[in-house]
């Protein structure tokens, strides 16, 4: 059961959580339904400052009743959901664990990433046991056997707090941070099902979706390596590269018509929580000030603890006395500036708008939520969005840039994002604040003054001349290698006869580009819906022939564009630590039934080398690890691909094209390595006998056709 706190949102999630109850109720509804129910044992969710203040009762009901239950107590250190503020009385972990204990649980047991943390005089109850988190569903079930009540403490620090306090130097700060090696990753996702992370974010290659750690929100917990997949790298001692820039000044535009304040001006600012939203309203609320304005702001915090969504609502009135509700209602605002289209596409705020009335101006970037996390395919509907905002405010008055990448290109820094839409807001003529109080608004309640001030002028540029930016873009050099996409159906299949000529030979490049001429022969003819089908074979025919082999990770490892990886993320870093499994090496690990990945330091990178140098043996008698049951299903795969391609070459027509996509894009769900890679292998092939029937009968009916 879940109780009230951020646990709460686990419901959300693909858990066996069930069922929540009002705070400090935690538990008590199955005194209620243990005697009517099969279950003989239940876990109850309830947070440390729920316990602190009103939970405890619920627990020592439990206890009289003498239900099977164990509350799992979760000390995160503080009252993490509305703001970080520390615990009435500064309740620690020992100090629970004689309180359950004098209650009468019958067994008390302590759940920590750091189990040794706690001093050796530490004066825990008779029988208390210490376990690491990894240990944790080992735990449960054990508890689950108990009768009566039974208490697991976990005790981590909640993750959004752990990077409040690092910033503010108040939190220990693991000298690590963790890096993807792009081109190893495969895409698969399972890093993100390992951890929920929202900090692992895509990113998008010639090769494919890739995976990113995004350094500003990482919470430093490290669980994503448990992601079976060789591609993580932990960087110790590393220092991120200072990623701001300054841009030439942006080209000098008129001043906008400031509009009369007769009446209370209404603003709606949205945006996700971390990245300066909050900042925006606080920079107009200054401003308004020194105008001598009246000024009300609500921040809608809510959810935004955690990365959700910040809703700032703000009004403007000659004076303050005419403001009298902050809040924006239906219909009512004149502005909204959304950082997020995802939270600014919302139906309570598209309802604030009105035709002919609002003015917006909204982030097209699309910032993936947790949902990524557990679905490596998830995307967002931005351009609905896009077309729901426009079609409310009208389409003059809505306003559409993808801000994040403009900050980006133009600071080498996304946090730019927010206030270079303030200013496109401000040159559209959508707010009442002066030029000078604006400004010294910026110096008193910004950080980067110099950077804040360019992005708010390089976004009144684009309000009033968007091919400012586009000319700004061509001018700097274009991204080289795994980053510059392929621009034409022939680039796309030259880059992969080059790659497989890297991985293997030009004969096995050979054997790529020959089927793949075979099939655009027969399919170029038939137009876009040909190109499509020859587009689709390329891309998977490659992702089946380029297999990540022990030799292939030793090649990208000792490719000199890992290392460039490493020098354009860091300043500087003392040693560099590699999470593998290697098939001769590891043991099975019996708490996932995986095998255990094992760190090697630096010198691994010479054994990489000797790999890569050893590709020729690929395949061979003297393979030793192409007996094994992976290569061999990874072999299996790329001949049944090719057989398929060979087939779609001498029957695809226009009647069937599209069917022949359908067929052979069903290597696309087949990522990974290991057994995360079997098990989608097994769903994917599922697939084909359907996808083939389907081909065939279409293709049977076109041969009679002819």
């Amino acid at each position: 059961y879940a109780g009230i706190g951020c646990h709460y949102m686990v419901q959300w999630m693909d858990r066996d959580t069930e069922g929540y109850t009002q705070m400090g109720g935690e538990g008590a509804n199955w005194i209620g339904e243990a005697p009517f129910s099969r279950t003989g044992h239940v876990f109850q969710n309830l947070g440390d400052g729920t316990y602190n203040h009103s939970g405890a009762l619920a627990l020592r009901a439990a206890k009289a009743a003498g239900v099977n239950i164990t509350y799992k107590i979760l000390y995160n250190d503080a009252v993490a959901m509305t703001g970080g503020q520390a615990h009435d009385g500064s309740l620690t972990v020992p100090d629970i664990a004689a309180q359950v204990a004098a209650e009468g649980a019958r067994r008390v047991v302590v759940v920590t990433d750091e189990p040794d943390k706690y001093p050796a005089a530490t004066a825990w109850p008779l029988g208390t046991a210490i376990h690491h988190r990894d240990d944790l569903l080992e735990v449960e079930r054990d508890l689950a056997d108990e009768r009566g009540l039974t208490v697991l403490i976990y005790d981590q620090t909640c993750a959004a707090e752990k990077r409040r306090r690092r910033k503010r130097g108040t939190f220990p700060d693991p000298d690590e941070r963790i890096l993807i090696n792009d081109l190893v990753c495969e895409g698969c996702g399972d890093c993100g099902i390992q951890t929920h992370c929202v900090a692992i974010q895509p990113v998008e290659t010639e090769w494919g979706r890739k995976r990113q750690i995004d350094q500003s929100s990482c919470n430093k917990d490290f669980s994503c390596v448990r992601g079976f997949c060789p591609s993580f790298v932990s960087v110790k001692g590393g220092v991120l590269k200072g990623r701001a820039v300054m841009p030439p000044p942006a080209p000098s535009v008129e001043e906008p018509e400031i509009p009369a304040l007769s009446r209370t001006h209404a603003v709606l600012i949205t945006g996700v929580g971390g990245t300066g939203v909050v900042t925006i309203g606080a920079v107009i609320g200054m401003a308004a000030h020194l105008d001598g304005l009246g000024c009300g702001i609500i921040d809608m915090a809510g959810l935004a603890q955690k990365g959700g969504a910040v809703t700032s609502h703000l009004k403007l009135a000659p004076r303050p006395e005419d403001i009298s509700a902050i809040r924006v209602g239906p219909g009512s605002a004149d502005l909204v500036l959304g950082c997020d289209i995802v939270v600014a596409g919302t139906a309570k705020v598209l309802t604030a708008m009105r035709k002919g009335q609002t003015r917006a101006v909204i982030n097209t970037h699309e910032t993936l939520p947790g949902d990524f996390a557990r679905n490596p395919d998830f995307s967002l509907p931005g351009r609905r969005l896009v077309s729901e905002i426009r079609a409310t405010v009208g389409e003059a008055n809505g306003r559409f840039v993808d801000a994040t990448r403009l900050a980006t290109d133009l600071f080498g820094d996304a946090i730019a994002a927010n206030m270079f839409l303030l200013g496109y807001g401000w040159q559209m003529g959508g707010l009442p604040i002066s030029r000078d109080s604006r400004e010294e608004a910026i110096r008193l309640d910004t950080v980067s003054v110099d950077m804040t001030r360019a992005a708010f002028a390089w976004g009144r540029a684009a309000a009033v001349d968007p091919d400012a930016l586009a000319r700004m873009a061509r001018s700097r050099p274009k991204p080289q290698g795994r980053f510059q996409m392929s621009e034409t159906l022939e680039e796309t299949i030259a880059r992969r006869i080059e790659f497989l000529t890297a991985y293997q030979d030009t004969a096995y490049a050979g054997r790529y580009r020959k089927r793949i001429e075979a099939l655009q022969a027969r399919a170029q003819p038939l137009g876009d819906a040909g190109n499509a089908v020859v587009e689709v074979a390329a891309r998977q025919l490659f992702r089946l022939m380029a297999i990540k082999d022990e030799y292939e990770v030793g090649r990208l490892y000792a490719e000199p564009s890992f290392l460039d990886q490493v020098k354009n993320t860091f300043e500087s870093h003392e040693r560099l630590e590699f999470h593998l499994a290697p098939p001769l090496l590891s043991r099975m690990d019996p708490r996932t039934g995986r095998p255990a990945k094992i760190r090697f330091g630096p010198w691994v990178l010479s054994v990489f080398r000797v790999l890569a140098r050893l590709k020729g043996l690929r395949g061979g008698a003297f393979d030793p690890f192409g007996y094994t049951k992976e290569r061999r299903m990874e072999r299996r795969l790329r001949d049944d691909y090719e057989a398929i391609v060979d087939e779609v070459a001498r029957s695809v027509a226009g009647d069937n094209a599209t069917r022949a996509a359908a067929l052979l894009s069903y290597p696309e769900t087949i990522r990974g390595f290991g057994p995360v890679r079997e098990k989608a292998a097994i769903a994917a092939e599922a697939k084909v006998a359907t996808l083939l029937d389907a081909y065939r009968a279409s293709d049977a009916r076109v041969l009679a056709a002819e």
